[in-house]
């Protein structure tokens, strides 16, 4: 189903991005279809890959403002991923 959350559904992280750009790649239609085990806890929202901006982190590695890019990591698997 598709679902609007806030950010107080979103999971704990040290990394908050607001998402620019993202893709529906074909692990994403595994994922969504059902079609292998792509996801590895449910609930979960897909999306392996984004491009955006920091909004928020504790992280000393990233700071609000800063360009990322994502891909894998077990975004989309384990971790709410770019759809979020």
């Amino acid at each position: 189903t598709v679902t609007e959350l806030t950010e107080a559904d979103l999971m704990e992280g040290d990394v908050t991005v607001a998402v620019d750009a993202t893709t529906v790649n074909y692990k994403d239609g595994l994922a969504i279809t059902g079609k292998a085990p792509v996801v590895r806890r449910w609930p979960l929202v897909p999306g392996i890959d984004f491009a955006g901006t920091v909004l928020s982190s504790d992280n000393p590695d990233w700071r609000k403002g800063d360009r990322v890019i994502l891909n894998g990591w077990g975004v989309g698997e384990t971790h709410y991923g770019a759809y979020a």
